[in-house]
């Protein structure tokens, strides 16, 4: 077979000779090298910046709408104080409306299928900027319209997030103020100082860092929930629709609530160190009677998996009934320490 060596082709029968004083190269059989220069790297570098899209700029100081016919593959925001409101849609261009603003202008840029609406001196790798005291005299209430498909980022100070019908990759970042999350499919992530998450109806995996914010989810169906905090409390729902779940819980002082389908597939273990347990499901096991205290145990074929570790919180493992008109019907049976 004919091989590829440090860009020089070789035929399958080239039997190449050494030069010896003045013998005469051997022509008998083509040969074909190929070089790549420098310049030819360049140029081909060169023939690529060409096919790049254009920089479209817009300084938003006022209320004001604005439509992107481009197509739109990723958002980015940030903004301090006011609301944020993101939604998918099925159009490949996506709207923009600032209804109020104070301080600083927005910037909105559009590049090679991003679209950003930010201010100009805080920048999204450096949240720690935001706590300038500047930054509390500056409010926007800013609401896009996206491709469902599309990667959102938002990053907000006292504001309040909303994102719905995103099926791309999200990610909410924030120092304070509450994020909402509806109808995603796409895989999540969430980072929070203070600020609380609520997640609907979420059916990507799910990633969740704060402080002191409180992680709801409701209606979960991913197949990935992973969550962190010392001092926020985790509440979970999850559909009995749903895959098997891998769900992995840790705070230092918040409380844990976990309401599983019945019947439920999981091999759980929940820990506090101090906190009370309370536990709906026969089949698991409550160990411990002073200190720490631990549920372990197996529900169905245990093909999902369900770790919780608190410190000084409560844990409290509560069954989801078979019916929503069922509510009041299935009454906690195990066993509260």
């Amino acid at each position: 077979m004919p091989t590829f060596d440090r860009f020089c082709w070789h035929g399958a029968d080239l039997h190449p000779q050494p030069l010896r004083g003045t013998t005469s190269l051997d022509f008998l059989h083509p040969r074909y090298i190929v070089f790549l220069t420098r310049r030819d790297m360049l140029r081909c570098h060169a023939s690529r910046e060409v096919t790049s899209m254009p920089v479209s700029t817009w300084t938003i100081d006022e209320p004001r709408k604005l439509s992107f016919d481009d197509p739109v593959a990723a958002l980015q925001v940030r903004v301090v104080n006011g609301t944020v409101n993101v939604v998918g849609t099925d159009e490949p261009g996506a709207r923009l409306e600032v209804s109020a603003i104070e301080g600083p202008p927005l910037i909105v840029t559009q590049e090679d299928g991003r679209l950003t609406v930010a201010y100009e001196d805080l920048p999204w790798q450096d949240l720690l900027r935001w706590l300038d005291p500047k930054g509390r005299r500056r409010s926007a209430v800013v609401s896009l319209v996206v491709p469902a498909a599309s990667s959102v980022e938002v990053g907000v100070i006292g504001a309040g997030a909303v994102v719905s019908g995103i099926s791309g990759r999200t990610e909410v970042c924030g120092i304070t103020g509450d994020s909402t999350l509806v109808g995603l499919t796409g895989a999540v992530r969430g980072e929070s100082v203070s600020g609380s998450l609520e997640a609907q109806g979420v059916t990507g995996d799910l990633r969740f860092q704060s402080v002191a914010g409180d992680l709801t989810v409701i209606d979960g169906s991913g197949t990935s929930v992973r969550a962190e905090s010392v001092s926020g409390d985790m509440v979970l729902d999850v559909d009995p629709s749903g895959k098997p779940t891998d769900i992995r819980l840790t705070t230092v002082s918040g409380e844990i609530a976990i309401r599983l389908p019945h019947p439920a597939d999981a091999r759980v273990e929940a820990n506090t160190a101090s906190g009370a347990v309370s536990n709906a499901f026969e089949d698991l096991r409550v160990g411990g009677q002073w200190g720490a205290k631990k549920i372990t145990g197996t529900l169905g074929a245990g093909t999902g998996t369900l770790r919780a570790t608190t410190v000084s919180g409560s844990i409290a493992l509560l069954r989801r009934p078979p019916a929503e008109d069922d509510a009041y019907a299935a009454e906690p049976t195990g066993k509260v320490l």
